[in-house]
């Protein structure tokens, strides 16, 4: 039960587990008050990958992500090509559309600070925009999901991932 662990939790065991796990050492759990100060790590862990915008879901992420990556490599082999995609939503007018209140497309780019504040108060737009082109690098560039092959062959595989 992880009330009772985080109840009876040696506090002095645990804090000096946080101190040296601070200090970059890598530590495997010796004594039984060591177990149950991880065990306890371990229940915070699996419940706080729940909670969104928590540093344990994004750490917890990062888990799940390199083990997918993990996974896809022992299935398909490791990756021949790296790619970088960075699309400069204040640049582009389809982002700017997005994040208009407009209805009507115009694709005359407007003045710098103008984009730069429209893009700001309408992240939602700069998001949108950002999976759009992904999408389409994905089906048009790569050829995923199509007949025509991709720029770079037949595409066996990707995984794409975002900073945070």
């Amino acid at each position: 039960d992880i009330t009772n662990r985080l109840l009876n939790v040696d506090q002095e065991v645990l804090a000096a587990l946080v101190t040296r796990m601070a200090g970059g050492e890598i530590i495997r759990p010796t004594t039984q008050e060591e177990n149950e100060c991880f065990q306890v790590i371990h229940d915070l862990d699996g419940v706080g990958n729940k909670v969104n915008g928590s540093t344990t879901m994004i750490s917890t992420a990062k888990k799940y992500m390199r083990n997918e990556i993990w996974s896809l490599i022992s299935h398909i082999g490791p990756p021949s090509w790296y790619i970088t995609l960075s699309p400069a939503d204040v640049k582009h007018p389809i982002c700017l559309y997005y994040a208009d209140t407009g209805e009507k497309f115009s694709p005359d780019l407007r003045p710098n600070d103008e984009r730069f504040a429209l893009i700001a108060k309408n992240p939602v737009a700069g998001a949108r925009f950002f999976h759009f082109m992904v999408s389409l690098f994905i089906k048009h560039v790569l050829g995923v999901g199509e007949s025509h092959l991709g720029a770079y062959g037949k595409t066996s595989g990707y995984y794409g991932t975002v900073e945070q």
